[in-house]
C-alpha cells in the first residue's frame, strides 16, 4: 500500500510570544537606525524575527486545522471498484464536501509530482498553505507500472501514471483532514429531512378520509405525523391502501 507522509516548511520555533516578537521588531528598529551598528547583531535580530513569525504562523495552521476538521463528519461512498469489489468516495465527492470547510479556515491546496525512491512509483505532492503564512507539503508514493488488483498488465505506462495521480491526490485529500469514508456519514451536515407528499396529495388524502368516513385524528396517530402535509413521501401509497382498507371494511 502506499505511504502517506509530511513535510512540513518551517524554520525552528523558539519560545518566544507575541509581545516578545514586538519586542524584537523594536531592537531590529533601533540597531538598523543607529550608523555604528553590528552588522552581525542585526542579522541575528532578523533570524530571530523570522523565528518567532514562522513559529506563529504554524501554530495559527494547526488551530485552524483543528478547527476545520471539527466540522468535517463521515463522508459517504459514491463510486465501487469492481476489481476488488469495494466501495470508496471519489475526488469529486471529496471536494464538494471538504473544500467549503477548508477554504473557510484559511487553507487552499495545490498538487505536484515529485521523485519516488520507489520503482514503478510516481510520488504526488500537496501543499496545503494557510492564510497566516505557513505551508506544509504532503506526500504520497503511488505505484505506476499499470498492474491491475491480479497483478496483470491493464493500462499502458501513460495511463497508469495519470491514474496514479488521480489515486494519490483522492488519497492524500482523505488523509490530510483525517476524514474517515462510510454509508453512515452525514457528509459534514445534518442530514435533510425526509421529503413529503405534495399539496395536491394531500388534498386527495382529505377527499379520501371524507369519503370513507375515516378519522383523521386517528389516521393521523397510525402514521405517526401530526399533519398530512407531514407524511413522507414514500409513504403516500401506504396512507391511500390504509384508507381503502377502511373502505373495505365497511
Amino acid at each position: 500500500m502506499a505511504d502517506l507522509a509530511v513535510k512540513t516548511e518551517h524554520i525552528p520555533a523558539t519560545p518566544e510570544t507575541a509581545a516578545g516578537s514586538a519586542a524584537v521588531l523594536q531592537m531590529i528598529e533601533r540597531v538598523a537606525l543607529n550608523p555604528a551598528a553590528d552588522i552581525d547583531k542585526l542579522e541575528r535580530l532578523l533570524t530571530m524575527r523570522r523565528d518567532i513569525e514562522a513559529q506563529q504562523a504554524e501554530q495559527a495552521f494547526n488551530a485552524a486545522m483543528r478547527a476545520a476538521q471539527s466540522e468535517m463528519g463521515r463522508i459517504s461512498a459514491d463510486a465501487k471498484n469492481t476489481q476488488t469489489n469495494s466501495r470508496y468516495a471519489t475526488y469529486e465527492k471529496l471536494d464538494r464536501v471538504l473544500r467549503p470547510i477548508y477554504t473557510k479556515h484559511g487553507f487552499s491546496l495545490s498538487f505536484d509530482e515529485g521523485d519516488s525512491p520507489k520503482p514503478d512509483h510516481i510520488r504526488v505532492l500537496c501543499h496545503v498553505a494557510h492564510d497566516a503564512g505557513h505551508t506544509r507539503v504532503y506526500r504520497k508514493d503511488m505505484p505506476a507500472d499499470g498492474k491491475g488488483a491480479k497483478g496483470g498488465d491493464v493500462m499502458t505506462k501513460t495511463h497508469a501514471a495519470g491514474a496514479a495521480a488521480s489515486y494519490g491526490a483522492r488519497y492524500l485529500l482523505k488523509g490530510i483532514f483525517n476524514v474517515a469514508i462510510g454509508e453512515e456519514d452525514k457528509d459534514g451536515n445534518d442530514p435533510a429531512p425526509p421529503k413529503t407528499i405534495t399539496q395536491d396529495q394531500v388534498g386527495d388524502l382529505l377527499a379520501l378520509i371524507e369519503d370513507v368516513g375515516a378519522d383523521k385524528a386517528k389516521f393521523l396517530a397510525y402514521l405517526k405525523v401530526p399533519s398530512l402535509a407531514d407524511i413522507p413521501a414514500a409513504q403516500f401509497g401506504r396512507a391511500v391502501d390504509a384508507l381503502n382498507a377502511k373502505r373495505g371494511a365497511k
